[in-house]
C-alpha cells in the first residue's frame, strides 16, 4: 500500500466528519489504494476512536478494543487489566463484559479495518456494541460485496454512510508514480518507457505502483543503467501484483 498521503484531501475531509460526526460509515476500495494509511492520517486528533487494526474474529475486536480503552485510561478497564497482558488472561464472555461496560463511560467511536467476511456472529456483536452504548462502529473492507463486508453489509445500507476510495485516474496516477520514482532514486536510461509500463500494469493502484517502484530498484531488474521491464513484470504478476 501507499507509505505517504497523495491527492486524497477530498476522502480525508469526508472521513474526518464522518468521525467529527460520530457516524457510523463504511470506508472501502481495493487492496493497496491506501485505506488503512488514509485512516492512520485521520485518527491522530480523534482520540475516542478505538481503532481495531486486525477484525477478523469477535474475539480478536474485542481484545484490539480492550487494549485501545486501557490506553485512554478507562477506569473500567484499568480496574480490570493492570496492563496488556493481562487482557490475554480473559475469557471470551468476561472481555466482551468489561468492553461493553467500559464503552459505556464514555462517547467512543470504533474502527473496525482489514475485514475478513464477518460471520453472522460477528455482525450480531457489532449490533450489540451499537445498541448498548450507542457506539457507532464504523468499517474498512475491499468492496461493498458480501464477499468483503460479509454479514455487516445490512448495517451500511445508506449510500450517505459510505466513502468511496478509488485507484488513481491516469494523470494523477503519472504523478504519484513519477513522486515516487523520485523519493526511491530510481533512474534508467529507460525511465520513461518503464513509467508507461507502471501505469499500464497497476491500472492506478497506488500500492502496485510502489511494489513496480521498489522492484525496479533491485539489481536483479536492473542491467546497468536499464532497467529490465519485462521480467519484473512476470515476477509482479506472480507474486499477485505484490513485491516480494
Amino acid at each position: 500500500m501507499p507509505d505517504f498521503i497523495f491527492d486524497r484531501e477530498e476522502e480525508r475531509q469526508r472521513i474526518a466528519q464522518f468521525l467529527a460526526k460520530r457516524r457510523s460509515f463504511l470506508i472501502y476500495g481495493p487492496s493497496g489504494v491506501g485505506k488503512t494509511l488514509l485512516l492512520r492520517n485521520v485518527l491522530p486528533p480523534f482520540r475516542s476512536v478505538l481503532y481495531c487494526e486486525d477484525s477478523a474474529t469477535t474475539n480478536v475486536m474485542f481484545r484490539s478494543l480492550a487494549r485501545s480503552l486501557l490506553r485512554l485510561q478507562n477506569s473500567r478497564a484499568t480496574k480490570a487489566f493492570r496492563d496488556e497482558d493481562a487482557i490475554t488472561t480473559k475469557s471470551a464472555v468476561s472481555l466482551k463484559g468489561i468492553v461493553m461496560d467500559a464503552l459505556r463511560e464514555g462517547e467512543y467511536s470504533i474502527l473496525l479495518d482489514h475485514l475478513k467476511r464477518p460471520s453472522y456472529s460477528f455482525a450480531s456483536a457489532v449490533r450489540e456494541v451499537m445498541g448498548w452504548g450507542s457506539t457507532p462502529v464504523s468499517a474498512v473492507a475491499r468492496s461493498i460485496h458480501m464477499e468483503d463486508t460479509g454479514f455487516l453489509q445490512p448495517l451500511y445500507g445508506d449510500r450517505s454512510q459510505k466513502c468511496e476510495i478509488r485507484n488513481f485516474d491516469d494523470s494523477t496516477a503519472e504523478q504519484f508514480a513519477r513522486e515516487r520514482i523520485n523519493r526511491s532514486g530510481l533512474s534508467g536510461t529507460n525511465i520513461s518507457e518503464f513509467v508507461d509500463k507502471v501505469l499500464e500494469f497497476s491500472g492506478g493502484n497506488p500500492g502496485a505502483i510502489i511494489a513496480l517502484i521498489d522492484m525496479a530498484t533491485c539489481p536483479k531488474y536492473r542491467s546497468e543503467e536499464h532497467i529490465k521491464i519485462s521480467p519484473l513484470y512476470i515476477d509482479f504478476r506472480m507474486n499477485g501484483g505484490v513485491a516480494r
